[in-house]
């Protein structure tokens, strides 16, 4: 699948090096990319030299970005970090449910194409949230409506997720064995950490995580991570399925195509596919 979407993982240098018409433009925002994924606010200097840019043009865009809110100016620490116009931007993103329109006629293809429910899900803390549901026809209604939550150890969608997060931020949602809970009696329910890092291990291995009846007995799903431009889970699409309609060997295939549009919509929200 094309990645011509993606941010390049060389970084912002890389970027410099596509001609723009409008380079004022195209430098501001490369100022506030780089800002948005550090840790804390960086001086000027650092960014006309992350950016390979004239520091006298970082000084002026910085100023007109400071003027109008997305750049604040800490004075003592002489240095620059994101203002509360860029938090606006952020907020309005999620107000306008992108993933959610972008996602929804994806999931309305893979349904079309297996005849199977899929879904679209977002981590919530330790739960699992869901915010895209594409029910397929003559399939039972499930436990996944938009608006659902549930613990993320348990579903596909959340495993998937986890999987593509650092294992200390895993072990920061699961400290200790009060943070694992079971909707039924499974064998190899997942109840302790040392059990979920050894599963997630093996996700990680396959690319697409699953679950066997831990939700609904007798239903079963696989999913793939949706990513951003670094890399970080942003989503998870799922497909969820009568386990006793599809055969053990049948489970690799199915989970290409959802890999497939999970890495579709990491394109589309300018991420960065699984390999």
């Amino acid at each position: 699948m094309s990645t011509a979407l993606s941010t390049d993982s060389s970084g912002p240098r890389a970027a410099a090096k596509v001609p723009s018409k409008v380079p004022a433009a195209e430098n501001t925002l490369r100022i506030l990319k780089l800002l948005a994924s550090r840790r804390g606010p960086m001086a000027a200097s650092q960014i006309a030299s992350s950016l390979d840019l004239p520091r006298s043009s970082v000084y002026h865009l910085l100023g007109v970005m400071e003027a109008n809110g997305f750049v604040l100016h800490l004075h003592e620490e002489q240095r620059y970090g994101l203002g509360i116009s860029a938090f606006e931007l952020s907020s309005a993103y999620s107000r306008q449910e992108p993933l959610s329109r972008l996602g929804r006629p994806l999931l309305a293809s893979l349904v079309d194409a297996i005849g199977e429910s899929a879904h679209l899900a977002v981590l919530h803390g330790r739960d699992v949230l869901y915010i895209v549901e594409e029910r397929a026809k003559n399939r039972p209604s499930l436990v996944t409506d938009v608006g659902v939550r549930l613990p993320s150890h348990l579903t596909a969608s959340g495993r998937a997720i986890l999987a593509a997060l650092p294992k200390s931020q895993v072990r920061a949602l699961y400290p200790n064995a009060a943070a694992f809970s079971a909707r039924h009696e499974v064998e190899g329910a997942i109840m302790k950490y040392s059990s979920l890092s050894s599963h997630l291990d093996r996700v990680r291995q396959r690319g697409y995580a699953t679950e066997h009846g831990e939700v609904t007995p007798g239903f079963g799903s696989i999913a793939a991570a949706v990513t951003d431009h670094t890399g970080w889970p942003t989503a998870a699409v799922a497909v969820t399925f009568l386990e006793d309609k599809l055969a053990p060997e049948e489970w690799p295939a199915l989970a290409a195509r959802v890999q497939k549009a999970a890495d579709e919509l990491s394109v589309r929200i300018h991420g960065r596919p699984t390999k």
